[in-house]
């Protein structure tokens, strides 16, 4: 039975993701940003651990970790959680720069090292889902961009560092999928928002779990996922 350590499980692709593995009998540990989000995930996924830490301030999670007990196996790490916050360079203050760079980059490059003894015990996978905006900016994307630009290159890295351990390393990149993030995003561009124009989550899950599944005489690199509608 596989264990899989899971941020981004309480919405979107992530819940999606989390319920396909728990469905099917898999061991999660489940992400959570405070003990509330995390009873709340617990209750929704009998039997899943959870992990409390706080993604938007990763200088705190190794103290955070040191206070719970970290699983012994981790078969697969699964970066999903995201935020997005949108406007022009002139108008972007260091803030909002300094948030998604925190939670989109550096909070999984500090997963992923707490957990690196795990995957390479197991030979497992690390996911890191971006985004299309990871391989395109386009006006008004500019930090998010970054951001995901960076998680490219850190996975980049890690394949490459972790390839002579049998640690698997895969980059998704989904178009606009129909999650509350989406339609956070319609309302900063002022767009009304209809979810049915849009990839569902699940699709991106299956994505995702092709690529943990896949028999270990292969390994996807990189998946780019646009809508088909």
């Amino acid at each position: 039975m596989a264990t899989h350590v899971i941020t981004g499980a309480g919405s979107g692709i992530g819940a999606a993701v989390t319920r396909r593995l728990h469905a099917r009998g898999d061991e999660l540990v489940l992400h959570a940003r405070d003990a509330g989000r995390a009873k709340e995930l617990a209750a929704e996924f009998p039997g899943a651990r959870t992990l409390v830490g706080d993604l938007a301030d990763p200088d705190k999670l190794s103290w955070a970790f040191s206070h719970q007990s970290l699983p012994d196996r981790v078969d697969s790490l699964l970066h999903i959680a995201g935020v997005v916050d949108l406007g022009p360079v002139g108008e972007l203050t260091p803030k909002t720069w300094r948030h998604q760079l925190n939670v989109n980059l550096i909070a999984p490059a500090e997963l992923t090292r707490h957990f690196l003894p795990q995957l390479r015990a197991t030979r497992g996978h690390v996911v890191f889902v971006n985004s299309g905006a990871g391989l395109n900016a386009h006006a008004d994307w500019s930090a998010y961009a970054a951001s995901k630009y960076g998680l490219k290159a850190l996975a980049d890295s890690l394949r490459h560092e972790e390839h002579p351990n049998g640690v698997r390393v895969t980059s998704v990149y989904p178009g606009r999928t129909a999650s509350p993030m989406q339609a956070k995003v319609h309302q900063q561009e002022g767009k009304d928002y209809d979810p049915t124009r849009w990839i569902d989550p699940e699709s991106v899950a299956t994505t995702i779990l092709t690529a943990i599944d896949l028999p270990r005489d292969a390994e996807i690199n990189d998946l780019t996922v646009r809508p088909g509608r």
